[in-house]
């Protein structure tokens, strides 16, 4: 079997798989999506004093400003998520997490690993993606502004939300001298081009998904560490952040790449 036709038999169970998911798959990409936040928000609540006080203590704002913090992000985040799941006022929920992207980035980045930008960038990512599909639903909220055509600024979301998601991919490159390694990389590097690109971008986009769901349940499988030691909350972390982008590529594979995109330029030729 050639080249071509294996790329051809494995375009066709793509296809095959999205025909079978087509009605589950966007209410699928959405919880995956915002579960870092939902699993974020509830951790809010039941680690109410725990989160209060290290705010406090790491930046020596006081009780007042520390508990507004908790309070901000519990409600932001549990908030948005209702807003999401329920198709209601999508768009400000969308804006409301980015809010609480960039809170989180200032408040816990100096804390954590080198890696949590990159994967904060990713998730914005996957909420563009989110944004433009409400676009698709609902009443533009770019009403007004001159655009190339009348689903332009839907497009232009879709193309940064397939770039910044692609970044969390970035965190998984090694650079040793291994086979093994030296594989992934090639691999990963050509998934994640042909995603940002948009050409193939479903394919690659569920090759993505199928790899790092592999890779999450092995590497951040917090339920093997016990509840009291600080390892369990930070691979329970990656976890749901790692999920979320995974629904952002079940977004992509779901809604296409969008007009800007390789795949959308082919059948115009």
């Amino acid at each position: 079997m050639g080249q071509e036709d294996l790329m051809n038999t494995a375009e066709d169970v793509a296809d095959q798989f999205l025909r079978v998911t087509k009605q589950y798959l966007p209410h699928l990409a959405r919880l995956c999506l915002i579960s870092t936040f939902l699993e974020d928000g509830i951790r809010m609540w039941f680690q109410w004093n725990e989160q209060r006080d290290y705010i406090e203590a790491t930046w020596n704002c006081g009780y007042f400003f520390a508990t507004c913090f908790v309070l901000l992000n519990l409600i932001g985040q549990l908030g948005g998520c209702v807003l999401i799941l329920s198709r209601n006022f999508v768009q400000y929920a969308c804006f409301g997490l980015f809010g609480i992207i960039a809170l989180q980035t200032v408040a816990y980045s100096a804390e954590l690993k080198h890696n949590f930008n990159i994967i904060n960038l990713a998730l914005g990512g996957g909420l563009l993606l989110l944004l433009a599909e409400s676009r698709s639903e609902g009443k533009s909220m770019f009403a007004g502004v001159p655009s190339m055509g009348e689903s332009s600024p839907k497009q232009y979301m879709q193309l940064g939300g397939r770039v910044l998601l692609v970044l969390m991919f970035m965190t998984l490159l090694h650079f040793d001298s291994s086979f093994f390694s030296i594989l992934q990389n090639m691999v990963g590097t050509a998934l994640i081009i042909l995603v940002a690109i948009g050409f193939k971008t479903k394919l690659a986009a569920l090759t993505l998904v199928v790899w790092l769901l592999a890779i999450n349940f092995y590497f951040n499988a917090f339920w093997t560490i016990p509840a009291y030691k600080p390892m369990h909350d930070f691979l329970k972390y990656d976890f749901f952040q790692t999920t979320s982008v995974i629904g952002g590529l079940l977004l992509v594979v779901a809604l296409g790449p969008g007009g800007v995109s390789m795949d959308e330029k082919k059948k115009e030729w």
